[in-house]
């Protein structure tokens, strides 16, 4: 069966990063008032204090040697300008956007999965910025207090604290405008997370969701027992913009273990596949063909199959983009 492949959103992307460069004024009052320093970037302004994942985190002047961890983070760290003060990535999970893909090719990838305190220490950074909070355990990077007091500030993208209180309960596509409006304070670029929160919004807006109610189910990964996107996280917003119904909704986490005969019983109208370099799509569409249970579903019979990067699945700038691809292949399906 062919595959539908995922479909670029090129020039959208290149009208975010241009508005980011052009910046436009943050019309959010100042909670911390402080003097700007003739060094640090237009608008910006300390201390800034934020409470992360329920750690308080004080930036008395903008990160200027930041490793980041996830794509996630480093994509949004380039978009906002701040690529030049990256001074190493780890645990990437594919390549760059087109339109990012020079900012970062200079950024050193320190390790190609999740790294060592060893390795980041050893980069001499003063801000480690994280897309799971799981980063900063012990056997980790390091326990957050103690990388504090070797003067060693950490940032979790806040779509993924697990704590009671701070876990999105749903994420919707407000909160994470307001992390990367946040995200912007702290790295001393406030215009360029307005100007790109405002145009991912009118992007956002220009999409047109599917009307015909059509149910899914977002194969993450996992070949004996799928991992699926379920009803609090990024898949569900995602899904729910362009207008798909999630059989896994009702599930209260991000992602979850869901049985083949549930899904088999749920007869999703199209699925959602999340190609990754470890298991892509392709790989995904062969164990469904493969598998009893899923082979004589309509969806799997007719390749009514919608495709997304990997790298699109956690909150962040690709969210937006992520939602119109899914509506332009529901689109080519028909």
């Amino acid at each position: 069966m062919s595959l539908r492949r995922v479909g670029t959103l090129g020039a959208a992307l290149a009208l975010l990063l241009t508005a980011c460069s052009a910046g436009t004024a943050d019309p959010r009052p100042t909670e911390t008032p402080g003097a700007t320093d003739p060094a640090e970037p237009p608008g910006a302004a300390y201390p800034v204090t934020v409470d992360n994942c329920g750690t308080e985190v004080t930036f008395e002047s903008a990160p200027q040697r930041i490793v980041t961890v996830k794509s996630s983070t480093t994509e949004l760290v380039l978009a906002l300008g701040a690529g030049d003060r990256l001074i190493g990535t780890a645990f990437l999970d594919g390549p760059f956007p087109a339109d990012l893909a020079e900012a970062g090719e200079e950024v050193p990838v320190l390790a190609e999965n999740a790294p060592s305190s060893e390795i980041v220490l050893g980069a001499e950074p003063d801000l480690v910025f994280a897309g799971w909070e799981s980063s900063f355990a012990p056997d980790a990077i390091g326990d957050r207090a103690e990388l504090a007091e070797l003067g060693v500030a950490t940032y979790v993208a806040p779509a993924a604290c697990q704590g009671e209180g701070y876990r999105p309960d749903p994420l919707t596509f407000d909160a994470v405008f307001s992390h990367i409006l946040e995200a912007g304070d702290i790295l001393g670029e406030p215009e360029a997370a307005a100007a790109l929160v405002t145009q991912q919004q009118e992007a956002l807006d220009a999409v047109t969701p599917s009307e015909d109610g059509l149910t899914t189910v977002w194969y993450s990964s996992g070949s004996d027992t799928p991992f699926v996107g379920a009803g609090i996280g990024a898949p569900q917003m995602i899904m729910e913009a362009a207008g798909l119904t999630n059989i896994a909704a009702g599930i209260d986490s991000s992602w979850a273990s869901m049985g083949w005969e549930s899904i088999a019983a749920a007869e999703p109208d199209v699925i959602v596949l999340v190609n990754s370099l470890w298991n892509s799509a392709e790989h995904k569409i062969e164990l469904l063909e493969g598998n009893p249970v899923t082979a004589a579903l309509p969806a799997v019979q007719q390749g009514r199959y919608l495709v997304i990067d990997f790298a699109a699945t956690e909150a962040g700038i690709r969210n937006v983009e992520a939602v119109a691809t899914l509506t332009e292949q529901l689109s080519e399906l028909g």
